[in-house]
């Protein structure tokens, strides 16, 4: 049927055109922003993946930052170490000189004050050794590193138990030592731990201590027999054990024993127990100052006195430069612990974000050829639309004489 109201073949070209323009518009979008999904009305649920993967790769670099100020601390502390333990050497070799017999005590008055002299250069060399307000040659001062940011960042304490300090064992070593001292923890111990919640929920796991079992498997039975309802583990420079409830069905830890094994936390009242987490690392510092315990033994001597006192001196001294170097040792391997996460951090970031482009990232090819065959598609729309808007003329002629 002809009608000048109703042009159906126009409408439908119109149509056509139209959804090729959308086209052509989305087309153009992706190529001029090289994203084929740039916002939620593209496609939400890839969208909202790619965005909650963008926030962690800004996490992943904010940890990365504090990695860097961590290593930067632990240089400056290194570096501290390193000259201080250049006058250590320097107090031994005046030691050794006041040992000689034939000095008079003018020349004893000399070294001492050469003594004095140095041993007040430590101090000054441990109070400068400071990175962003953080000194680790000062008063034993340990900081925790964020080395993740996922793990224990959603909370940093728990409901638990903690033990009060054991007075020896470190990490992985016996955890029986003598069954036969009294106080001493011995094969045949049980604890029992019971988790207990606000409604009826309680659970009882016991676990036994046998010869030959280490912290470490220890640490590990109470894990695995408690289902990881229970998290153990051990500090081992506190020498602490710490028991902190990982089932949100739990809200009191009670801990019961037979024997010595109280002495693992047994009868200690379920509190808030802080916890670094898992997601950081907690970088143990030294007091290099002449006052710590480290140089202690020879802080106040006198090598001026007596060979005596100076034989004493340089013994005191020779011990300390072992400890100096111990502990510098141990600092070390804490910064390459934190340069391989480092490293590792890295890696990460860069897969996150190859992980975000295969979600988000356009295919510029493909993209390319097909704009151009919308830009075809475009033009025949135009015209078809042009003819069908001719086609009510055809009326006209019906009417001619």
């Amino acid at each position: 049927m002809l009608s000048v109201n109703t042009n159906y073949s126009a409408m439908v070209a119109l149509q056509n055109l139209n959804f090729t323009n959308t086209e052509l518009e989305g087309v153009q979008n992706k190529i001029s922003t090289g994203l084929k999904i740039s916002s939620a009305r593209d496609n939400g649920a890839i969208y909202a993946i790619a965005e909650g993967q963008r926030s962690r790769v800004s996490s992943v670099a904010a940890v990365k930052d504090g990695i860097d100020r961590a290593n930067s601390t632990i240089d400056v502390a290194l570096a501290a170490g390193k000259s201080i333990g250049e006058i250590l050497q320097k107090l031994k070799a005046k030691s050794v000189a006041a040992q000689a017999d034939d000095l008079t005590p003018s020349q004893r008055d000399a070294l001492q004050a050469d003594f004095d002299s140095l041993r007040g250069q430590i101090d000054t060399i441990a109070a400068s050794a400071q990175f962003n307000g953080a000194n680790l040659a000062v008063g034993n001062f340990n900081f925790n590193v964020l080395i993740s940011d996922l793990g224990g960042s959603v909370s940093a304490t728990t409901d638990g138990v903690q033990s009060t300090a054991l007075p020896s064992p470190l990490s992985g070593s016996a955890l029986i030592t003598s069954a036969d001292d009294p106080g001493d923890i011995a094969d045949g111990d049980v604890l029992t731990f019971a988790l207990t919640g606000s409604g009826a929920s309680t659970f009882t796991v016991a676990v036994e201590l046998t010869t030959g079992m280490t912290i470490d498997d220890y640490v590990a039975a109470v894990n695995s027999q408690s289902g990881g309802k229970i998290s153990a583990s051990y500090d081992d420079v506190a020498g602490q054990f710490t028991y902190l409830i990982n089932d949100t069905a739990f809200d009191d830890l009670a801990i019961s024993s037979t024997g010595d094994g109280a002495n693992l936390g047994a009868g200690t009242p379920t509190a808030t127990v802080s916890s670094a987490g898992s997601n950081t690392m907690i970088v143990t510092g030294m007091d290099l100052t002449v006052s710590g315990s480290m140089f202690a033994s020879f802080s106040t001597v006198d090598i001026s006195t007596s060979a005596a006192s100076a034989t004493t001196a340089a013994n005191a001294l020779e011990q300390a430069i072992t400890d100096l170097n111990v502990t510098l040792a141990s600092l070390g391997s804490q910064a390459t612990a934190l340069d391989a996460q480092q490293d590792f951090l890295a890696k990460l970031s860069d897969e996150i974000e190859n992980g975000i482009g295969n979600l988000v990232d356009a295919d510029l090819a493909k993209e390319s050829a097909k704009l151009q065959s919308l830009q075809i598609k475009q033009q025949l729309g135009a015209q078809a639309l042009s003819i069908a808007n001719q086609a009510p003329q055809v009326i006209l002629s019906l009417f001619r004489s």
